[in-house]
């Protein structure tokens, strides 16, 4: 049985929900399963390559493609904000999956944790589908209190603006 918990809100018609990295637990080709059998159009991967290897979770793109999701691997370091390589894909990344809501579709993201770094994309995602940010945070954070850990996440989540220095 899987240690995976998806996390799931409505979102513009859709599914929009986030979880903690597969295999984190300790037995990911359960936790893969979970994750075909809860049929995402979409996954977005907010971890780095080296956390995916520290959990034995590289082949999680090709495993999710072949589910017949599409996938996307944006990485973040951990209690982090996006980076320059980050914010270029962004705009097609969030219009794929604000998309794949519009047609309710279920999109997954997922960090280490499940918190900070995929309720900082959770959060802008609902944002950019037009939630009020407030609203949007209490809403998420209903479900999942530990999303969007540090105020520079908060900020670019909200605003999509980083803090400078960052």
């Amino acid at each position: 049985m899987a240690d995976l918990v998806i996390h799931v809100l409505g979102v513009v018609g859709g599914s929009l929900a986030i979880s903690q990295m597969p295999g984190r637990g300790g037995d990911y080709a359960a936790d893969l399963d979970f994750i075909r059998d809860w049929k995402p159009s979409l996954v977005i991967t907010a971890t780095t390559r080296g956390e995916l290897a520290d959990v034995g979770a590289e082949s999680l793109g090709a495993d999710i493609l072949e589910s017949g999701a599409r996938w996307l691997h944006l990485p973040i370091t951990d209690y982090g904000v996006p980076d320059a390589l980050f914010l270029q894909a962004w705009p097609a990344a969030s219009e794929a999956a604000l998309s794949a809501l519009r047609g309710r579709g279920r999109v997954l993201i997922h960090c280490k944790g499940g918190c900070g770094r995929s309720g900082m994309l959770a959060l802008r995602l609902m944002v950019q589908s037009g939630e009020e940010a407030v609203q949007a945070l209490l809403r998420l954070r209903k479900l999942r209190p530990c999303a969007v850990e540090t105020d520079p996440q908060l900020r670019w989540a909200v605003t999509g603006i980083l803090p400078k220095g960052d």
